[in-house]
């Protein structure tokens, strides 16, 4: 079950995060340097004119590589420490505090997820953001950061991103669980398992966008944040921290909010594709779909 819904993950994550690259790009472009674009289409135009294609799908293969891993700890070890602390506090327990088991075993597989995560990240944000060519391949990418700042270059932003990704998490899997309980318990009229499962993917997918609206309102000061570290020269003795609050104190409160915008519609569309290829893949499996009804015990 758990090794299902870890290969399920891959593709959720994986697939979501390389289509919406361009998205992606624009954003973390608009994080460092607001005036570069005069809004997201202005963006698309500029960059499809000056570097067609492949300029929009630059940072592709690191966005690829990091969250399908990503995926794999999210959704895999969710589903794993939702059975562990559930069976560790018991049945009655487990059902009386349905919301703190998912915030809990979400945010505990985010922490994973996110070592799996960061290196990607790294790269791809100095792909993305570089004026000039950061590399000419992938794995030059790698050696380039690796010369530079050694293991620390591809996990400096380990902890802006915890901050960014765990309190997402978090509101991903608690919000999407509790509105699929909603919409069978208050919206439809019959049990969830009296419904086709293209019916239940359906309420995935709503589900699953409303969710996304709030995971990222949430996360947006630390994905800003995340964006910028990735691309500020360090001083020397100056610590990842330190660099952070002078960022933090450069952007002021406005600055930090800045991207807004493309990244709700970005992580709105993100989140209900995941939600409706991870659902869809547990369907093709056997299993059922997510929230509404109990998950299947570990045999």
């Amino acid at each position: 079950y758990f090794y299902t819904c870890a290969a399920g993950g891959v593709l959720a994550c994986g697939l979501t995060h390389y289509a919406l690259t361009p998205l992606d790009m624009l954003k973390c472009r608009m994080q460092v340097n607001k005036s570069l674009y005069n809004g997201v289409f202005d963006g698309f135009k500029k960059v499809a004119s000056a570097e067609g294609l492949k300029g929009l799908y630059l940072g592709g293969a690191p966005t690829l590589l990091g969250y399908s891993l990503q995926g794999l700890g999210k959704y895999g070890f969710y589903e794993y420490f939702k059975y562990l602390y559930g069976d560790a506090v018991g049945e009655e327990a487990a059902s009386k505090y349905k919301t703190v088991l998912y915030l809990s075993a979400s945010a505990s597989a985010e922490f994973i997820a996110d070592i799996m995560l960061c290196p990607m990240e790294a790269l791809k944000v100095k792909i993305q953001t570089s004026t000039t060519p950061f590399a000419t391949s992938f794995l030059g990418g790698i050696r380039k950061i690796n010369a530079a700042e050694g293991i620390n270059g591809f996990y400096k932003g380990l902890a802006p991103l915890w901050l960014r990704q765990i309190p997402y998490t978090m509101v991903k899997f608690a919000t999407f669980e509790k509105t699929v309980e909603a919409i069978y318990k208050h919206l439809l009229s019959k049990p969830k398992d009296q419904y086709t499962k293209t019916e239940q993917l359906g309420v995935t997918f709503g589900a699953g966008y409303f969710a996304g609206i709030f995971c990222a309102i949430v996360s947006h000061p630390a994905d800003t944040l995340v964006s910028k570290l990735n691309n500020v020269a360090k001083t020397e003795g100056e610590s990842t921290g330190a660099i952070a609050i002078r960022i933090l104190k450069d952007l002021g409160f406005a600055g930090v909010w800045t991207g807004l915008t493309p990244r709700i519609f970005m992580i709105g569309t993100l989140t209900a594709l995941q939600w409706f290829i991870y659902d869809s893949f547990k369907v093709q499996t056997g299993l059922p779909t997510t929230g509404g009804a109990a998950a299947p015990k570990k045999e």
